[in-house]
């Protein structure tokens, strides 16, 4: 919806400084073409570009509050009205209808308890300059990104990674253990970044930076599991309220607004209650060439019965290779999960008819909703047998070959879940990442980011805990990475109404049985809304967008995959022969190879794009940013310009 740069220095703005901030602001145009904006105030220098989303009238940004507060903001509140309300009680009185006056006047009331008091997406930068604090915040869930630098006496916070690229050239060296977790995870967990020295301030925490002080950071919102032992009508009677309530305020004061259709129950239920609230409504899917890999008619009978519009595309693999080093500029951090391409496709094809989306995603972890929560049911025997027995088992099991059946079920039912569920994804092993990193260090392994997170929720059920790992991991480094920055590729705003504090209070009551009950997943969600689902949804399996990277790595881009392994500079980082190995037996059919593929892939081109060159050099000559990436890949398969 925006973007922003700030840089706060105790002892004063420079020059120098001034120019960083406004060739960081060259940067996010993409996120923000409407409009631009400065500020200077003795110690903070911010930046802004605006996407206009509202029918109201948009204030200019950094927006200035009382001559004293100064913002720059990110996002959309969605109990503004209430907000507004409980203000004017206590005597405010607001002279625009924007988020910005109203963050401000909150702050004014209440200081930096106010971000617990406000629901929706968001990241947020605020100057006080009577007592010289500065405060950033972000969203409960990490919907809006926020990074962020430190050095010395200067802070800098931006909306994306890119930016800060541009501040020292020492400052691009690769963070090893992010590389090693990505390896794992497929993305880098927050609040790393992959580079050095740069940081993600984490979903629902504060930075507060005080005059003649370093940042503090504190956490605002915590997720909490807590079983309701209630019935459940009541359970759907409030899961219909709090989602229909979600979607009618993302929809609010939006008039260019759409959804994305992936033909699954999630999308469905969106678009099915936008419907009710806009009747003309369009909705966009994407498919690929493939069998198994096209949803589009499967999305176009489910438009067809809610009677919705549907635009399709297909999607091939010169059209995405063509596309690939935008989508890894835009994406800032390496992020190997393929639903990229189709995100990016459809938020593209969007682009041409409206300026917000709204999108199914966040329901899979709050409702329960991937089939790997179903695994603690099917390994329940293990839980009966005692611990020599169980080590006994799982000493047979490694001794048997890999892909022989029954090997891996009896490895998980034999391994505790801290130790065995990290999110997910869990792409590579320890023992192929020895063999992948050419300088692993056996300490950095994916416990050391799961590990904290589990000892904070001893008690609860094993269902409960999978899905606070994903939210803490899966959701907000990967999922909403995707959603952000696909849809910012094209200054496309996309709204997640499932991602609410109210849906979310209500989800955490939810007992195993209303997750993954009656041999399915998401149980409660499906029967809070079995009335305005086409039947054929209702049970369907979940696909989401699939993408068939595994199938075009054995054909058609086998040769790009090859080549771009054999030229890599990454080769100090990454073992090269190790990956052209993997893709030969990928090819001949000797192993499932795709995703490991894809993830070394991804890092490699990420490594072209974000280390290998010069964006301050390429912001100086003036290049546009969905310019950049056509001058940064080196593929000597396929042209890109």
């Amino acid at each position: 919806m925006s973007g922003y740069s700030v840089l706060f220095r105790d002892k004063g703005i420079t020059e120098k400084d001034i120019s960083l901030v406004k060739e960081m602001n060259l940067i996010y145009k993409h996120r923000g073409p409407d409009s631009q904006g400065y500020l200077i105030d003795n110690k903070v220098m911010m930046g802004f570009r605006g996407l206009d989303t509202s029918i109201n009238e948009a204030v200019e940004q950094p927006f200035t509050y009382q001559d004293r507060y100064y913002i720059v903001f990110d996002g959309n509140i969605t109990n503004s009205t209430g907000l507004k309300e409980m203000l004017a009680v206590k005597g405010y009185e607001l002279n625009t209808q924007s988020h910005e006056e109203l963050i401000c006047a909150l702050y004014d009331y209440m200081g930096s308890a106010m971000v617990s008091e406000l629901r929706g997406a968001f990241s947020l930068v605020l100057w006080d300059n009577h007592k010289e604090i500065l405060l950033a915040a972000r969203d409960p869930f990490g919907i809006k990104p926020l990074y962020y630098s430190c050095e010395d006496d200067k802070l800098l916070l931006t909306s994306e990674m890119k930016g800060l690229l541009l501040e020292r050239k020492d400052l691009n060296t690769i963070n090893k253990e992010a590389l090693q977790h990505y390896m794992s995870f497929q993305y880098v967990p927050e609040p790393h970044s992959m580079v050095n020295g740069i940081k993600v301030l984490k979903q629902g925490h504060l930075l507060e930076n005080k005059r003649g002080t370093k940042p503090t950071i504190s956490e605002y919102y915590m997720v909490n599991f807590n079983v309701s032992r209630g019935g459940l009508d009541k359970k759907l009677s409030e899961i219909r309220s709090a989602v229909e309530k979600s979607v009618e305020e993302n929809m609010r004061d939006t008039q260019e607004l759409a959804c994305l259709l992936s033909g699954g129950i999630d999308s469905t239920i969106i678009l099915a209650l936008a419907k009710e609230i806009n009747p003309k409504i369009k909705s966009f899917t994407v498919g690929f060439d493939n069998n198994g890999y096209n949803e589009i008619d499967r999305a176009l009978d489910t438009a067809d019965k809610l009677g919705v519009e549907n635009i399709n595309k297909i999607i091939g693999p010169e059209d995405f290779i063509k596309e690939l080093p935008k989508i890894v500029w835009h994406m800032d951090q390496p992020l190997a999960d393929p639903v990229a391409i189709p995100l990016y496709f459809a938020s593209k094809e969007a682009a041409n008819h409206v300026k917000v989306l709204l999108c199914g995603d966040g329901a899979d972890e709050f409702f329960g909703g991937y089939n790997i929560y179903r695994e603690p049911h099917s390994l329940r025997m293990f839980s009966y047998l005692p611990k020599p027995l169980k080590m006994i088992l799982m000493t047979l099991a490694r001794q048997l070959p890999e892909g022989v059946k029954g090997k891996s079920f009896i490895e998980r039912g034999c391994t505790p879940l801290e130790d065995r569920y990290i999110g997910n994804a869990n792409i590579f092993k320890e023992v192929e990442k020895q063999a992948l990193i050419k300088d692993y260090n056996g300490k950095f392994t994916p416990q050391l980011v799961t590990k904290p997170l589990y000892d904070k929720i001893s008690a609860y059920d094993p269902v409960s805990k999978m899905q606070y790992i994903d939210i803490h991991t899966w959701l907000s480094g990967d999922i909403l990475l995707n959603t952000d920055r696909m849809g910012m590729a094209h200054s496309v705003d996309i709204r997640l109404p499932f991602l609410d504090a109210d849906v979310a209070n209500i989800a955490f009551q939810l007992d195993v049985h209303d997750k993954t009950g009656n041999g399915t997943t998401k149980y409660a969600l499906r029967e809070a809304f079995k009335d305005i689902i086409p039947q054929g949804v209702l049970n369907r399996k979940k696909l989401g967008f699939p993408v068939p990277v595994r199938h075009w790595l054995k054909d058609e881009l086998y040769s790009w995959a090859r080549e771009l392994f054999l030229e890599s500079k990454s080769t100090g980082l990454i073992n090269t022969d190790y990956a052209i190995e993997l893709l030969d037996l990928h090819r001949k059919g000797q192993g499932d190879y795709g995703r490991k593929l894809w993830t070394i892939l991804i890092f490699i081109i990420w490594y072209q794009v974000y280390i290998e060159e010069s964006q301050l050099d390429l912001v100086h000559k003036g290049v546009e940013s969905d310019e950049i990436s056509q001058i940064y890949i080196k593929n000597p398969q396929i042209s890109i310009c």
